[in-house]
């Protein structure tokens, strides 16, 4: 399986503080992988180096085999990438329908095959497409955010903390849509807590711990790790 998103090597710093070490993690075309830590670990970081926010002082990041790692966002996102970032992040005084398309903003020609695909997943959305985003609940909240995220037609889907802010039942019906819109095709990189529901639906997934990969494997072995039970599954 030829690798969608590889970082190789990567360090990045906050000024003086070095928070990514030698950081190694790959996506490989139609994998769904989690990355796992807790609060400070890094996780946020990742993504932000992923994205192009923050350029690591050295390593490389690359994307559909290419050198992305001096490459701007804006090319990064024209390449593929899209993410649903934790807390959502909203336009709030738009309309789901105005935020579904905003996700559409790079693409030209029609879309209505995007918001039948977008709201066979979530029908909510099409209940609610002339409600403002911000009077939505948090649940509602969620699937706009990722909804407008899959009108980009992304080829790499990245999930900032997915369960945050949200009730257990709809932690898990998020998960299991996370699941069907990798079934369906699009590469997926989870950035969770949440070890139990992240390994459940991933083919591989990555633990880190200030900075440092400390565990990598596929997601059943990992789900098997005594030192993983004891950090992250509370056994």
């Amino acid at each position: 399986m030829s690798a969608l998103l590889e970082l190789s090597g990567v360090n990045t710093y906050y000024g003086p503080i070095h928070i990514l070490q030698d950081m190694a993690l790959e996506v490989g075309e139609g994998e769904l992988v989690c990355l796992l830590g807790g609060n400070a670990s890094g996780k946020s970081t990742t993504l932000k180096t992923v994205l192009g926010i923050v350029r690591p002082r050295s390593g490389t990041v690359s994307f559909g085999g290419e050198d992305v790692t001096a490459r701007p966002t804006s090319y990064r996102i024209g390449k593929g990438m899209a993410i649903v970032p934790e807390n959502r992040r909203l336009f709030a005084p738009m309309t789901v329908l105005e935020n579904l398309q905003m996700g559409a903003y790079l693409r030209k020609g029609d879309l209505r095959e995007d918001f039948e695909r977008v709201y066979s997943l979530f029908p909510r959305l099409h209940e609610r497409r002339s409600q403002l985003a911000g009077t939505l609940s948090g649940g509602e909240q969620q699937m706009v955010a990722m909804g407008r995220a899959l009108m980009s037609r992304p080829k790499l889907l990245l999930m900032d903390e997915p369960s945050m802010g949200l009730a257990p039942i709809l932690v898990e019906q998020n998960f299991e849509i996370i699941k069907q819109v990798h079934d369906a095709g699009v590469s997926v990189l989870v950035v969770e807590q949440n070890a139990n529901l992240s390994l459940a639906i991933a083919d591989r997934g990555y633990v880190l711990q200030t900075g440092r990969i400390v565990l990598a494997d596929k997601a059943d072995a990992l789900l098997a790790n005594d030192d993983l039970k004891k950090a992250y599954l509370g056994r």
